[in-house]
């Protein structure tokens, strides 16, 4: 089992500290969430994560491999996917070409091995039949499942999803969770930032909640909605699941 780990994060921009010693934990098979207000610091904290933003203290490791120091390719080499708010995929290349583009780098795999990895990926995620169908053609809820689909080609240890229910219709929503449940099925460790807090907490087994760059809060979703600090700063009194 793999555990992805961030350890006593902080940054400051000029005067102004947007995070302040967060830890947090991720493992194989695992969906957590990292929610809090807008300006909490959640999202400079998903970056640090990810490999956008340089930490000024903390660490992020994958088991007990230190990559703080790691620019973002180089984490999504020891194991850390991405999948990014805005639309990631080319919009005037074919479904199965952008999946494949990703797969040219897998240096672990031959020719005929790619072509086996994107004949798996398309059936797996249901997109075999728009494999030749244009970026930009795609609906918001095919555009996430090819999405998520390229970033299962650099064959992560863990995903780190960034608004995975933005611009995309409920039905949508729906069919993300049960691939965010397939994810966790083949043993990925997910983590997710998103303002959808009701679809997030719905899925997580496991949430972190950040206010002023710091955690308040941290644990399954009855232990969220029963935290009073998380319901005066976030989520008020009526919120329900």
């Amino acid at each position: 089992m793999a555990i992805l780990k961030a350890q006593h994060l902080a940054k400051s921009y000029k005067s102004r500290q947007v995070v302040r010693d967060v830890s947090l934990s991720i493992e194989s098979g695992q969906i957590v969430g990292l929610l809090g207000p807008n300006g909490a610091g959640k999202t400079t904290c998903f970056y640090m994560i990810v490999g956008l933003v340089r930490a000024d203290q903390g660490r992020v490791l994958i088991d007990d491999l230190d990559v703080s120091h790691q620019p973002m390719h180089g984490r999504a080499r020891a194991g850390i996917g991405y999948l990014p708010q805005e639309a990631s995929i080319f919009r005037k290349l074919s479904v199965a070409d952008n999946i494949m583009a990703i797969l040219e780098t897998r240096k672990d795999l031959d020719r005929a091995g790619r072509q086996a990895e994107l004949e798996n990926l398309l059936q797996e995620f249901h997109i075999h039949h728009i494999a030749d169908s244009l970026g930009m053609s795609l609906s918001g809820g095919e555009r996430r499942r090819v999405e998520i689909a390229r970033a299962l080609a650099t064959n992560p240890k863990f995903i780190l999803l960034d608004e995975p229910f933005a611009g995309v219709d409920p039905i949508s929503v729906g069919d993300i969770k049960q691939i965010i449940h397939h994810l966790k099925t083949k043993g990925i460790g997910i983590l997710i930032t998103d303002h959808n807090v009701r679809e997030t907490l719905d899925i997580c087994e496991t949430a972190y909640i950040v206010n002023d760059g710091q955690l308040i809060a941290e644990g399954d979703a009855e232990t969220i909605l029963a935290n009073q600090t998380v319901k005066e700063v976030y989520l008020g009194h009526e919120f329900r699941l």
